[in-house]
């Protein structure tokens, strides 16, 4: 009796944690596709984030979309399926995610980020999601007595970089809002602060307007030059990591995944895969780097301070 909790919000709190991660997950699968999936990262930065204890409601807040989508399949698909495919993919993440937390943090000692940790934890994850993308496609049965499409090595491939791209998509981004957040005085966001935020600005001024030019040009081409246009899409994430350090990689990583993406006309598209891999490479060594980027900032930043503080005693 003494570990009941007395506390009469608490089942409030599990239903409300649920309720919103459902809308959460509802919103980022339906702008996804199968190698660009945002749920997985929405799932990551949760478990990341989210106190153990919740977890249960995650779970539950995943399973409610997932098996209504199964259910209304099920005449298509199989009663089997509907079973497998309910079963929601954050069940096999969050051993992982759990042994990693109880081995390592999120912080490393001089109060870096450890996006070593957040990397190796997004495969796992990417892993584990297209294990059970797997798993429910190998228990279809087709209603109408066709062929059940295979599980292919190149599909379970492309599984796993969509659902990698996505927690690189989402994820770093998330970690990043909420350092800065933690920054502001009463870790309360002003406009003003986010106006003549130099991030913001880099964004609004160069990342974007680069992205959009090149969105237009992919409109109007193909082949070999809309690869080309594709691939040049990671070039803003550079520099944002130059200018920002890892916060940088995460904005300016997620709006070049969505100028990729935007650029997708058929799905399993060869090509498209081909530069979402570049792409991933590319914002993966950037927040490796943006980690060290951003602790030479922080140190400038700091022996600026130290100059500016010294200076007026030697006038």
């Amino acid at each position: 009796m003494g570990g009941t909790n007395k506390d009469p919000f608490v089942w409030g709190r599990y239903v409300a944690v649920a309720g919103a991660y459902a809308a959460c997950y509802e919103l980022t699968r339906y702008f996804s596709f199968s190698h660009w999936m945002l749920p997985a990262g929405l799932r990551l930065a949760c478990l990341l984030l989210v106190p153990r204890r919740f977890w249960p409601a995650l779970a539950i807040g995943e399973a409610l979309p997932i098996a209504e989508m199964a259910v209304l399949h099920a005449s298509a698909f199989g009663v089997y399926f509907a079973i497998v495919a309910s079963i929601p993919p954050i069940l096999f993440c969050m051993p992982a995610i759990a042994w990693l937390l109880a081995r390592t943090t999120l912080l490393r000692a001089d109060g870096q980020i450890n996006m070593g940790m957040i990397m190796g934890a997004a495969l796992v994850c990417a892993t584990a999601t297209a294990a059970s993308n797997s798993a429910a496609l190998a228990s279809v049965v087709m209603g109408d007595g066709s062929v059940t499409p295979p599980v292919t090595t190149s599909l379970f491939l492309a599984w796993i970089l969509g659902a990698y791209l996505g927690a690189l998509t989402l994820t770093p981004t998330i970690m990043a809002l909420r350092e800065r957040l933690t920054r502001q005085p009463g870790s309360v966001v002003t406009w003003r602060a986010v106006w003549h935020s130099p991030l913001t600005r880099d964004a609004l001024f160069f990342v974007v307007p680069a992205l959009a030019l090149l969105m237009g040009l992919a409109s109007q081409l193909s082949d070999g030059p809309l690869q080309y246009a594709r691939v040049a899409m990671a070039i803003p994430v550079l520099g944002m990591t130059w200018r920002h350090g890892w916060h940088g990689t995460a904005i300016g990583g997620m709006l070049a995944s969505i100028a990729m993406a935007s650029t997708a006309f058929e799905l399993q598209d060869p090509s498209m895969i081909q530069a979402q891999a570049i792409l991933s490479f590319v914002i993966s060594t950037s927040l490796l780097l943006g980690v060290k980027v951003a602790r030479r900032i922080a140190a400038t930043l700091v022996s600026r301070a130290r100059e500016a503080s010294v200076s007026p005693h030697h006038r």
